[in-house]
């Protein structure tokens, strides 16, 4: 299968990478098109006020490679209509570093907007996440973005996992569907971790920027939120939490349904 990908954390991500490689050794054909530098949590952002750059990028990854100094959706917008030599069959945004679940990081996630760009193109849109605990995702960016090994070998298998359910998910969907999958991997994710569908629990993120600084400033402060979900609905932060895929369909086209 023909496969744009993207991402948020950048063209830099060994999470990125380990996808693309397990695509390759799966038979696929992936293009990537990846923003310079981090864009984590921006959402559906596009660079209104400025002229967006991109160019050819070598890191080994063994396929055709650019990067866009701009945002996840700059990045799909552009290769769709200026970089790849023909249109993909899907747009695959990840494996990003963290969770991407319940409706208070979906909505604003940069991963999960790169793949609802793909569908607002007409394509399968399909968004991938590792979840990390907490410590593990402070030592991953003390350590840069270099995963320790018991990481590297979790992320190794989700990417197996991704580059299985990812195509299969985008050769079921409808061309303009307006269906994004956003699919995310428990850590740890083993090889007989099993996929379930699940809806997005129901989190309020309140209190997300520090007090006034005697600057002027506040700084993000990262929580997970308050999850409000109804007892009884298999939300994808509880099959996270129980040691499953968590595999959740947006229907963008029952938006405002009566």
């Amino acid at each position: 299968m023909r496969l744009l990908v993207t991402n948020d954390d950048g063209i830099e991500s060994v999470f990125l990478h380990e996808l693309v490689r397990a695509l390759l050794a799966a038979g696929h054909e992936p293009h990537v098109v990846a923003p310079k530098a981090e864009q984590s949590w921006i959402g559906a952002a596009k660079s209104r006020l400025r002229p967006v750059h991109s160019r050819r990028f070598e890191c080994g990854l063994g396929c055709p490679t650019w990067t866009v100094d701009g945002t996840p959706c700059d990045c799909v917008n552009i290769a769709i209509d200026h970089l790849l030599p023909c249109r993909p069959e899907a747009v695959l945004s990840g494996i990003n570093m963290g969770l991407n679940a319940s409706l208070g990081f979906i909505l604003g996630s940069g991963t999960v907007a790169g793949a609802c760009e793909g569908a607002l193109h007409g394509l399968p849109g399909i968004a991938l996440s590792q979840s990390l605990t907490i410590p593990a995702y402070e030592r991953l960016k003390l350590a840069g973005g270099e995963p320790e090994p018991e990481l590297r070998a979790v992320l190794r298998m989700s990417a197996a996992h991704a580059a299985r359910i990812a195509p299969a998910l985008a050769a079921e969907t409808p061309a303009q569907s307006f269906i994004v999958h956003n699919v995310n991997f428990p850590y740890p994710c083993g090889a007989d971790a099993q996929v379930r569908r699940t809806v997005p629990a129901r989190v309020m993120i309140p209190g997300l920027f520090s007090p006034q600084a005697e600057d002027g400033t506040h700084r993000l402060v990262f929580n997970l939120g308050e999850d409000l979900s109804p007892e009884g609905l298999l939300t994808d932060r509880a099959a996270l939490d129980a040691g499953f895929i968590s595999h959740t369909v947006l229907d963008f086209s029952k938006l405002g349904s009566i």
